[in-house]
Formats: structure tokens, C-alpha cells, sequence
């Protein structure tokens, strides 16, 4: 292993923005999941070429690494290795279980409410010509039911992790050059995963697979290059100025009549934000967030004890019970506002209960493991006090003990 990755690893400590990072994405993939919604005016995609799901798949990869990196230190590869895996079954578990529900709920509501349309917007038309065909599929992770497709994404990311990490910690810059390799080759040779019942993958792996990566490879060397940056003002000055260009490329395409005050600077090549592919600028946008993220929220930031960004952090911290939560959630609150009157009040109450939903199963399901947590440690301290109160009442000498003969 290397000497330099192996003493980086082992000096990360908890950094508690990991937490606040993905608990906003997952609060922002639920507002993007309901259209028609006022408040996904908020979210990251609006003001520039990243979105949510961009910040989740880097995160993950450095997040990812930190962990598993430590327990790769502590108890060896191998070991590690089994409980990515572990980890591995328990996403593709989740996906599974929420691609049946879901669908199956789909179908009913669009039946007993009429609205067919339904079907043609989440993509599941298969489950109504071929059903057995539809569930194979997506046991395979081929079908597309909309909403999904991050979750799809990282069941792929996760199944060759322990490949990236065995790479990352032995060679971590080449390891990075391979998958950017990867990443160019895919995007060239247009490589991609098949879906059903036509298509591909909305979020192609080959491609995706840079983000995780650049997590990874910033857990384990990223270290140097920021204190790097922050000793060079005229990289975050870039990095603002990349941000007010990606703000006026994004609105210019989401809003044509303010385009028409926007100078022709070639924003007409950026409109079509190719996100299936992650494209290039996409990085850029992401890098330079982070840059700057890094520079203005130390992890030592006060405001992250803050009791007002508590539960954004618990939805990070049980991001994917959250997440899946939100899968539902988002898809009852598209069907309350196509069903209840229009307005704005009624997008506003939807989104905020839904988050509160959210949030309220995140801490459910941290209460819940405390709990599980307890007992064996309650058995443990029993068990320690009844031999101590044993050992207690026999005597350390065996010639004062009345049964010794």
C-alpha cells in the first residue's frame, strides 16, 4: 500500500459536511422528482450545469473511501472487500424492493384514478404488456422507471468499488488517469449498458463513474492539492467566474426571454446539458463547487452544530431510507398537484411536508439502530456483572474454599 495514501487515510477524522452535503441532495432530488413544482426553483440545477445528483455521486466515492479505507487499514482487505460487497447487496436489495412497490403502485393509482399518463411519464409501460419480462429486467437493473435511476447507479458504482479502492490506495493519481480514460473512451465509442425495453442506462456508468472516482482520489490525496489551492486566490476567483458563467448559461436556457439580453457567447452549445453522459463542463461546475465549498465551510464551521441544519445532516447521514422515501414522496406529490387545484400554496405545502417525511424516517431509522445497538450491549454488561459477582464470591485462594479438600 502506499506510505503517503496509507497516512492520509488514517488521518481523516469525521467531517460532519459529508452529512449536510447529501442530506440537501437527497432534499433537492425530491423536489427535482415532482415537475410542475415552485419550489424545485431552489435546487442546484437551476443555477448552473451539476445537480444534485452530481454532489451524491462524488460525495459517496470520498465518503466511501474514508470508511472503507480505514477498515482496509484496521482489518485488511479482504475483509473490506466482503463488507463492500455486503454493503453492495443491501443497495441492490433496496432498489429491488422499491422497483416492485413502485411500480405496482403506479399501475393501481393510474388504473383507479384514470390517468393513464401516468405510465408513459414514469416509465413503466412494460409492466402493462409484459410484466414477467418488466420485473426480470429490473432485477437485471435494465428497466428505467423514472426516479430510479440514481439508486440504479449506485447498485453499478458500488459493485466495482472494491476495485477502486484496492487501485486508489496503491496508486492513486494512475488509478484516477485510468478512469478518465474510461471516461473519454465511453463517451467517444458512445459504450453505455442496455435498458428495457429500449435505450440505455439514463446515467451512464462508464461515464458516472469519474465523479466517484475524483471523490475517492481527493480522500486519499486531495489533501495536498487544497492547501495548494487556498494559497492561490486567483483559483477561487476562476472558480466564481465559471460559476457566474454556468448561472447565465443555465438560465439563458431555461428562460429564452432573458436569453435575448444574453451576447452570443456559444451558450447554445451548453443547452442540451448532456447529463446522461456527464459532460465535461458538469466536472468543471462540480470541481469548482467544491473548491469552493472547501474554502468558505471549514469542517470545523460552527453553524454545522447548529440545531437549525440537524435534520438536513440526519437525511445525509440515513441517506438511503431517506432516499427512498423520497422516491415514494415525490411521486404522491406529483399526483397531488396534477389532482388538487393549482397553486402555489399547494407546491409548497407538498414539498415541505414531503421533506418532513423525509427527515422524520431518517430519524426513525437512526432511533431503530440505537435500539438494536442497546440490547446486545445491555447482554453484554449483564453477563460481565454476573461473572464478576461469581468471581466475587469465591475466594482467590483455593485452600479457603470449603469444597476444597
Amino acid at each position: 500500500m502506499n506510505i503517503t495514501t496509507k497516512k492520509n487515510i488514517a488521518a481523516q477524522c469525521p467531517d460532519p459536511r459529508i452529512d449536510l452535503l447529501r442530506g440537501f441532495a437527497n432534499w433537492f432530488l425530491f423536489l427535482d422528482h415532482i415537475p410542475h413544482n415552485v419550489v424545485n426553483l431552489i435546487t442546484l440545477r437551476n443555477y448552473g450545469f451539476a445537480g444534485a445528483t452530481d454532489v451524491f455521486v462524488f460525495v459517496a466515492g470520498y465518503a466511501a473511501t474514508v470508511f472503507f479505507g480505514k477498515m482496509a487499514l484496521d482489518r485488511g482487505f479482504v475483509v473490506t472487500a466482503t463488507r463492500i460487497f455486503r454493503r453492495t447487496w443491501q443497495l441492490y436489495a433496496a432498489y429491488v424492493v422499491l422497483f416492485v412497490i413502485y411500480i405496482d403502485i403506479i399501475g393501481n393509482v393510474a388504473a383507479q384514478y384514470a390517468t393513464t399518463d401516468l405510465i408513459d411519464e414514469y416509465n413503466v409501460t412494460g409492466i402493462v404488456d409484459h410484466p414477467i419480462r418488466t420485473l426480470m429486467h429490473g432485477l437485471a437493473l435494465q428497466a428505467k422507471p423514472l426516479n430510479l435511476d440514481t439508486l440504479q447507479l449506485f447498485v453499478a458504482l458500488m459493485a466495482v468499488f472494491p476495485f477502486v479502492l484496492w487501485a486508489m490506495l496503491r496508486r492513486p493519481n494512475l488509478t484516477l488517469a485510468a478512469s478518465f480514460a474510461l471516461y473519454v473512451t465511453a463517451r467517444v465509442l458512445d459504450w453505455s449498458l442496455p435498458a428495457f425495453p429500449t435505450g440505455t442506462w439514463y446515467f451512464n456508468p462508464f461515464c458516472w463513474q469519474l465523479l466517484s472516482v475524483l471523490g475517492a482520489w481527493f480522500a486519499v490525496s486531495g489533501g495536498r492539492l487544497t492547501a495548494w489551492a487556498q494559497r492561490m486566490p486567483w483559483l477561487r476567483i476562476a472558480a466564481f467566474l465559471y460559476l457566474g458563467f454556468a448561472l447565465v448559461a443555465t438560465i439563458s436556457a431555461n428562460a429564452p426571454a432573458i436569453a435575448a439580453y444574453v451576447p452570443d457567447l456559444g451558450l447554445d452549445l451548453l443547452a442540451p446539458v448532456d447529463k446522461e453522459n456527464l459532460a465535461a463542463y458538469r466536472v468543471v461546475h462540480l470541481l469548482a463547487l467544491a473548491l469552493l465549498f472547501n474554502a468558505f465551510v471549514p469542517r470545523d464551521w460552527p453553524a454545522l452544530k447548529s440545531v437549525w441544519l440537524q435534520p438536513v445532516m440526519k437525511c445525509g447521514d440515513e441517506w438511503l431510507a431517506s432516499f427512498c422515501a423520497g422516491v415514494f414522496l415525490s411521486f404522491a406529490g406529483h399526483f397531488v398537484l396534477i389532482t388538487a387545484p393549482n397553486s402555489i400554496a399547494i407546491q409548497v405545502l407538498v414539498s415541505v411536508a414531503g421533506i418532513a417525511i423525509m427527515t422524520a424516517v431518517a430519524y426513525y431509522i437512526a432511533w431503530s439502530r440505537r435500539q438494536d445497538e442497546k440490547a446486545p450491549a445491555a447482554r453484554r454488561g449483564t453477563a460481565t456483572a454476573r461473572e464478576a459477582a461469581v468471581a466475587g464470591a469465591l475466594p482467590s485462594n483455593p485452600l479457603q474454599n470449603p469444597l476444597h479438600e
